[in-house]
């Protein structure tokens, strides 16, 4: 299996953690692995490492969500975080967390590419576009801040 099939996975976690917050911490560790099972049940057979990653991805994206929602909202000038599409919100939320917070940060072209592709599966006519247009002005902040320090 690959990287994009365990961000498929990831993205399916993501989704339906966001779509059914916990009450509590301990709920959320509990909803984090039920969800992470459940999608890694429905995709083909995986290896560790791609398990690994789709954890990795779904663990980072929602312990850094408060510093992605903020980046988010700083570049999204049409939506507020909580009004975006559930997939594009999730989306776009992973694509943050692997180019700014991932201790592997990934190449922010490769991860809007993969964030598109994914959108175009996953999302209306209109998402792949619209996680474009976040990311890229998330990548340009980022860079904007590299260059000032």
């Amino acid at each position: 299996m690959s990287r994009r099939q365990a961000r498929e996975v990831a993205l399916q976690a993501l989704f339906q953690l966001d779509l059914n917050p916990a009450e509590t911490a301990a709920q959320e560790e509990m909803q984090e692995t039920l969800a992470l099972d459940t999608a890694l049940g429905e995709a083909e057979a995986m290896s560790a490492h791609d398990r690994a990653f789709a954890a990795q991805l779904v663990h980072g994206t929602r312990a850094n969500v408060e510093a992605i929602d903020a980046q988010i909202a700083a570049n999204s000038r049409e939506w507020k975080v909580e009004r975006m599409a559930a997939v594009d919100r999730n989306l776009t939320r992973m694509a943050t967390y692997e180019m700014c917070f991932a201790e592997e940060k990934l190449t922010p072209n490769i991860a809007i590419n993969e964030a598109v592709e994914l959108a175009k599966k996953y999302g209306t006519d209109d998402s792949s576009r619209y996680v474009n247009g976040i990311l890229g002005a998330i990548m340009k902040s980022a860079k904007s801040a590299k260059s000032a320090e």
